[in-house]
């Protein structure tokens, strides 16, 4: 077993036995070969390889795939746990969504003096085409992932909300399945909630949210930019699972005032379309004129209220992280609640005191784009050299309002299997909620990425991180 670390190690106590959720897991790894268990993890990582799950990395060269790193140490969450997490999510996920029809609609948040009014009228991801809308059921997040760390046995925080194109749920899904096919005797003395029910969750969830003039069987679409996108194996992935098709924007025309793709038997008019093409591709009539991704005059249909697009477009104004750190406010005042799950504090570039103590303490600190994502453009001050803090140094000089600041937090560890046996390493999570007009669906568990290299905190995958199962029990 792993020495306790300095950090909270959700496997072990302090004194090296198991915590109680890893109880039954400890008591069968401590039986097992170490041999055996590498070579299992080389044919994980065979398995991974053979099915196509890589992903493609932005600024590298044309056509570098990669391998997302698995670990086959599972994380291991109670039911307990478990329980109360959800409970938080769905409460931030529920003042989103409000948060998004009222910003969009009457915008009393703002009129409160709650949420700056420049925060929003000078947001790139505020779209005025989306102002009056209401999608079905007044859903605007149909899917969302809620990024958390834990630092402590009941200290939970969100690190970020994905309100706009949440990806990982692939492989969420195919870490469950290798695991299911490489240690099935695990399963059977350890009661697990499974996660297999996604695919067909998400299914009917998009199809509750059609629209009002909908057909009795309505058609579903996944809309992909195509295969150079770095989530293209996903987006193929969850197209086949749920049974629907994969289109690019070439494939749909719009006719009479629906939206259409081709298929074998002609065109075919779509009730719902997941879409995993950004806002400004979506329509080059509405958005970006250069768009090749898109679909022309797709907007217009969905203003005209004959088609779903998930999630809606402008959802993007919910995850941006200058948002992100007025969530407790915005949780509150929908909900009339104090917010179960807490944020990160939170610096705010913008605001001149907090520009100057960012700067004093640069070193120390974790600084990310308002805009940001996948682990670019952050700085990690501890881990960061005198050359990469002044470059950043200068960029939060130059354009104040285009970062926040977070403290580096202690975050939790797992244990990954290295060739020595087991280390401790740093890991989040990102649950993944589906949302329909009258239920909001929380998958048991969510993706848990890992930080691979010792004493990192970056679990992106486009920076080295990797992938563990994770399992939440039945109790």
């Amino acid at each position: 077993m792993t020495e306790p670390s300095r950090f909270f190690d959700e496997m072990l106590q302090a004194d090296g036995t198991a915590r109680h959720p890893y109880t039954s897991y400890c008591d069968w790894f401590g039986a097992e070969d170490l041999r055996d268990l590498r070579k299992k993890s080389t044919d994980a990582e065979q398995f991974f390889r053979r099915t196509g799950i890589t992903f493609n990395v932005y600024g590298q060269a044309e056509a570098d795939e990669r391998l997302i790193p698995f670990d086959v140490v599972p994380r291991v969450i109670s039911g307990r746990e478990w329980a109360r997490l959800t409970k938080g999510i769905e409460q931030r996920v529920r003042a989103i969504n409000a948060f998004l029809y009222d910003i969009y609609h009457r915008q009393e948040i703002l009129r409160a003096g709650r949420v700056p009014v420049d925060l929003i009228a000078k947001n790139d991801a505020f779209l005025p085409q989306m102002i009056g809308m209401a999608p079905p059921g007044n859903v605007f997040t149909h899917i969302v992932g809620v990024d958390l760390v834990r630092t402590g046995e009941d200290e939970f925080f969100v690190l970020e909300d994905n309100a706009r194109t949440p990806s990982g749920v692939s492989y969420m899904l195919e870490n469950r399945e290798t695991m299911l096919q490489m240690f099935p005797e695990l399963f059977s003395r350890i009661k697990v909630q499974p996660v297999s029910d996604y695919p067909r969750d998400l299914r009917r969830s998009l199809a509750a949210s059609s629209p009002a003039n909908s057909s009795g069987d309505c058609t579903v679409a996944v809309l992909t930019p195509g295969i150079h996108n770095s989530a293209y194996f996903e987006h193929a992935f969850l197209a086949d699972q749920m049974g629907v098709e994969l289109v690019e924007g070439h494939d749909i025309r719009i006719t009479d005032g629906k939206v259409q793709m081709r298929t074998t038997q002609g065109y075919k008019p779509i009730d719902v379309l997941y879409r995993r093409v950004d806002d400004d591709f979506l329509d080059p009539l509405n958005f970006r004129p250069d768009s090749m991704l898109g679909v022309p005059g797709i907007m217009d249909v969905y203003r005209a209220g004959g088609i779903t697009i998930a999630n809606a477009p402008g959802t993007g104004i919910a995850d941006d992280k200058a948002i992100y750190s007025y969530m407790p406010d915005i949780v509150e005042f929908y909900t009339g609640e104090k917010a179960i799950l807490q944020n990160v504090p939170t610096w705010r570039c913008s605001e001149p005191d907090s520009l100057a103590y960012v700067l004093d303490n640069l070193a120390d600190l974790v600084v990310k784009e308002v805009h940001g994502s996948g682990g670019y453009g952050m700085l990690v001050g501890p881990a960061a050299s005198r050359k990469e803090l002044a470059m950043f140094r200068a960029k939060l000089e130059a354009k104040p309002s285009n970062y926040i600041a977070q403290p580096t937090l202690a975050l939790s560890t797992v244990p990954i299997l290295t060739k020595a046996g087991l280390a401790p390493r740093h890991v989040d999570l990102r649950p993944f909620v589906l949302v329909s007009p009258n239920r909001i669906s929380i998958t048991p568990g969510g993706l848990t990425r890992v930080a691979i290299k010792k004493g990192s905190l970056v679990v992106n995958s486009s920076q080295g991180g990797g992938t563990k199962d994770t399992w939440v029990l039945e109790e």
